[in-house]
């Protein structure tokens, strides 16, 4: 039979004044729930997550592990809605969730991340901030034919996350013409290409918003490719990840010196975004 060795430890950290993180560990369950900060009750969510999960495991030895973190996860969500619904202050408090089960030799994971606040937070921030140092000749520049400009890419992750989360999972309708995302030779300036981002990131977030933990499941067939709902939302932030890299490295090419999203404390990388 599996079982952990283990040891715990936690930590304010250097931005926030106090510590939003809850966790567990047990020789057979270990997790960690991250309470999103700068929105209400992180703490509180953190926590009510923890005890729910911790409590099912550890009442329920018998039960399949994969099973028993979907309930888990499920019945955590209800939780945290109905304490949002009775408690205004508490409206909108959310947090992340990585837990690791064993059950005899079988081990299960689930892990529920920030997906949305990456789409909607942190990858468009970090794009703002290149275009805010990038000069504007810069925008279309290709240094040769098989690479693609600024533009370019912006006008690529707008129709990705159109084409798979807008409409591929919320079922708009899709018009997406990928190859004049990679054609176009120029366009409109930064600001406007920015706003069509962010429109498009506002739309997908409305639908990502809107799913429940059965949904995750439904199967779609988005770009040829038969997936479910889980599926397109991790292709779309891997994807919109991959692609801001390309921008802040082209950003750091045109603009040197101008860019810069972390700065080092004591070995730490300190967020500046």
């Amino acid at each position: 039979m599996l079982r952990f060795s283990y040891g715990a430890a936690s930590h304010v950290g250097l931005v926030r004044e106090h510590n939003e993180d809850a966790g567990f560990a047990g020789p057979y369950l270990q997790l960690v729930a991250d309470g999103v900060g700068g929105a209400a009750a992180g703490e509180v969510a953190s926590a009510t997550t923890t005890y729910v999960v911790t409590a099912l495991a550890m009442g329920r030895p018998d039960q399949d592990g994969a099973t028993l973190l979907a309930e888990a996860v499920a019945a955590a969500h209800r939780e945290l809605q109905r304490g949002a619904r009775d408690d205004e202050a508490r409206q909108g408090m959310a947090t992340t969730l990585t837990a690791v089960l064993v059950r005899g030799d079988r081990v299960s994971l689930v892990q529920v991340g920030d997906s949305r606040a990456y789409l909607v937070r942190e990858y468009p921030t970090k794009i703002q901030r290149c275009l805010d140092v990038l000069p504007a000749e810069m925008l279309w520049r290709r240094d040769d034919a098989t690479e693609n400009s600024v533009g370019n890419l912006l006008l690529h992750l707008s129709g990705n996350v159109r084409q798979w989360i807008v409409s591929g999972v919320g079922g708009a309708p899709d018009a997406r013409q990928r190859s004049t995302e990679f054609d176009t030779r120029e366009g409109g300036g930064a600001a406007d290409l920015m706003a069509a981002l962010l429109g498009t990131l506002h739309e997908a977030d409305e639908v990502l918003a809107s799913l429940d933990e059965r949904a995750l499941g439904e199967a779609r067939r988005i770009q040829g490719r038969d997936v479910n709902v889980l599926d397109a939302v991790y292709h779309v932030v891997e994807h919109f990840s991959m692609h801001t890299g390309q921008i802040i490295l082209l950003t750091k090419r045109y603009a040197p010196g101008r860019v810069q999203f972390y700065e080092d404390a004591d070995g730490l990388a300190i967020p500046r975004f």
